[in-house]
Order: structure tokens, then sequence, then C-alpha cells
């Protein structure tokens, strides 16, 4: 007898799990959402990549994003950019092997996503509420102030993904650009 439910137990309970899962696709549907139309989708990619291809028109320079961050960017970051109840954007530029604070000379790879981040988190109080050229002046403005650009050199979506930022080299490569090495027996280290 023991022998028998032990054989059959297994299988009487795979039973009831089909019976109950077909039972729960028998339930009512209910029609939760809907596909988004083009439009929507659109809206939201906003994402900027380091080609810079996704930027919209638009421009400015060093000069006239200082006015758009003493207005919208100050109060948190400071008004050179050093800090304040946010984190500094200024700084040193090169780490050298020794610990300095990450800011936009020393710690981000590509320009564009400078452009990118202003435009879709800052400011803080009112994410998003930046017009493209305003978020093309702000960008000028830091990489003036990290000693990147110049102040009267102007920013747009073709001069923005030529600006090479000091650090870029300072990042894990991508992995197509790691040499494939095979190893044999008493080739490899």
């Amino acid at each position: 007898m023991r022998y028998l439910l032990n054989r059959y137990v297994p299988l009487m309970l795979l039973a009831v799990s089909v019976g109950a899962v077909s039972g729960l696709a028998q339930l009512p549907t209910y029609n939760l959402g809907r596909t988004p139309s083009a439009e929507e989708i659109s809206a939201w990619d906003i994402a900027v990549g380091p080609s810079g291809k996704e930027l919209p028109r638009g421009s400015g320079t060093a000069k006239e994003g200082a006015i758009i961050f003493a207005r919208r960017c100050a109060q948190c970051h400071g008004p050179t950019a050093e800090g304040g109840v946010a984190k500094r954007l200024v700084g040193e530029q090169s780490l050298e092997g020794r610990l300095a604070s990450k800011t936009i000379g020393n710690f981000w790879p590509f320009a564009t996503s400078i452009w990118d981040y202003v435009n879709r988190a800052m400011p803080r109080d009112n994410p998003g509420s930046l017009s493209a050229k305003e978020v093309y002046e702000v960008t000028a403005f830091l990489l003036y102030r990290n000693g990147i650009v110049k102040e009267t050199d102007v920013i747009d979506q073709e001069t923005l993904p030529k600006v090479q930022m000091p650090n870029r080299d300072g990042f894990i490569p991508k992995m197509e650009d790691i040499p494939k090495v095979r190893c044999g027996v008493g080739t490899c280290p």
C-alpha cells in the first residue's frame, strides 16, 4: 500500500496542479493597458548616447549658460558649481592615483552624457523643465568651468559629441576593444 501511495501521490499532485492552472486560464481577462502610440514612445525616448545622434537642434555658450546656471542651478550647486547642498560639479581633472571628488572634469567619459543628465533630471525642483537651448547653455557653462571648452565656444548637436573629456580613457573598455587571447598549453601566463 505504501508503495502505491509513494508512486501515485506525485502523479495526483501533478494532475491537481494542471487542473488548477487550466482553471485560472478560464478566468475573465481584463483589458489593462494598451499599446502606446508612436508619439507616446517618442516622448519617452529622450536618452542621448555618446555619439549624440539623438541630440535636438539648439546651441549655447558658457557665457549664456552662466545666466541660466545662476538662476536655476546655483541654489544647489553653488554660484561657481564648486558645491553647495548638492555635489560639486567643478574640481580637479586628474585623479593620478589619488582620490578626488567626482566632478564633470574627472569622472564623465562623454560630454553628451552631461547634456542628457541635465535635460532629464535637472533642475532638481522641476526636472525636464529646461528648453533644449538652456540645456546646451548649461552644458557649455559646466564644460567651461571645468576647463574643457572656451567661454565663447558654441556647443550644439554637432560640436558636443566632438568634445573630448579629460578622463575619457580612464574607464573600463568595451568588450569589443579588448583583444581576444587564445590560450593553449604553455602559451598564457
